[in-house]
């Protein structure tokens, strides 16, 4: 039975990264996180798990332990792109993760890790993953900032992971996010909203080039990141930093027609000005170009915004169900 870490197993995408392998019944899930946060016990209390391992005791354990670990997916990091603490990120963030490497590549085991579109900024260069073009991306956030540092770090380096792979995540969105708050997907607020007025409230759009609702995104529902990472551990693609989105950019105005639609709810939208904390770093387009992906194989399809929405409002939101 293959031995596979987990980090950030607690949280939304880790968990259900962690769930879904257990369920499999062929890997042995390691699960790093802090599982002293109270609010995301329901994301790993009630689900079966091999072992699991502090946050702050995880390097310690890994340079002991390493030779019986087959893979790493580091999923762990500080996701709030609000956070304005850089001592918390540089740690969290950076430091964790080139600990998490050195260790991968000293040991010779296969790595995935998170990175993330904010690395791509406002978008002027475009939201190609490009190695070259890269090192020159300008992040909008510290949290941005900090993803950004690793992946020119891991571009830099010589000593590698027989196999790794960085995944750019867009936006994405699905069970288990329950503990996020303002954090979580719009999809889960879009719901919420519906739920207790029966309207929806969408941003206001600050250019006059985008009307209200017309920011788009590319929302990439978790059970494609599960997919792709899958086909990750394999290892027949090859060593590289990938986008990991849809490869199709939605309106907000269309995520919340398909949240209605998903509720069997008459429309009602209206807007709102969006607020003055992120207004200044506020993306009003994103897109994953994800050609290298495909060019590596894999050849899934991904789920359309309306049936990523169907499956998770209908069978999990409207359940207060976990992947």
């Amino acid at each position: 039975m293959a031995r596979i870490v987990v980090t950030g197993s607690a949280g939304f995408i880790g968990s259900c990264v962690s769930h879904y392998l257990t369920a499999q019944k062929t890997f042995e899930v390691i699960e790093v996180d802090d599982f002293t946060q109270r609010h995301k016990r329901l994301n790993f209390e009630s689900f079966e798990s091999h072992q699991r391992i502090q946050r702050e005791a995880f390097i310690a354990w890994f340079q002991i332990e390493a030779k019986t670990v087959d893979f790493v997916i580091h999923l762990g990091a500080r996701t709030n792109t609000t956070e304005q603490n850089l001592e918390l990120l540089q740690k969290l963030n950076l430091e964790f993760s080139k600990n998490i490497w050195t260790l991968c590549a000293e040991h010779e085991i296969p790595l995935i890790y998170a990175s993330s579109a904010a690395t791509y900024g406002n978008g002027e260069l475009g939201y190609k993953d490009d190695h070259e073009l890269i090192p020159s991306l300008s992040p909008m956030n510290p949290y941005g900032q900090s993803k950004q540092d690793f992946d020119v770090w891991v571009l830099n380096q010589t000593s590698t992971p027989p196999f790794w792979a960085g995944l750019k995540f867009f936006n994405v969105y699905g069970p288990n996010e329950y503990h996020k708050g303002r954090m979580a997907s719009v999809v889960f607020h879009a719901y919420h909203q519906i739920k207790a007025s029966g309207a929806m409230k969408l941003f206001k759009s600050h250019r006059l080039d985008i009307a209200d609702g017309y920011q788009s995104r590319d929302f990439i529902y978790v059970k494609d990141l599960i997919q792709v990472m899958e086909f990750l551990m394999k290892r027949t693609a090859q060593s590289a930093i990938y986008n990991l989105g849809s490869g199709t950019a939605n309106p907000f105005y269309d995520l919340a027609v398909a949240t209605f639609d998903a509720m069997n709810v008459p429309y009602d939208i209206s807007f709102i000005d969006t607020p003055e904390d992120i207004r200044g770093n506020y993306q009003y387009y994103t897109c994953a170009d994800m050609g290298k992906l495909r060019n590596n194989g894999y050849s899934l399809p991904f789920h359309t915004l309306q049936e990523g929405v169907f499956d998770y409002v209908q069978g999990y939101l409207m359940k207060d169900a976990y992947l």
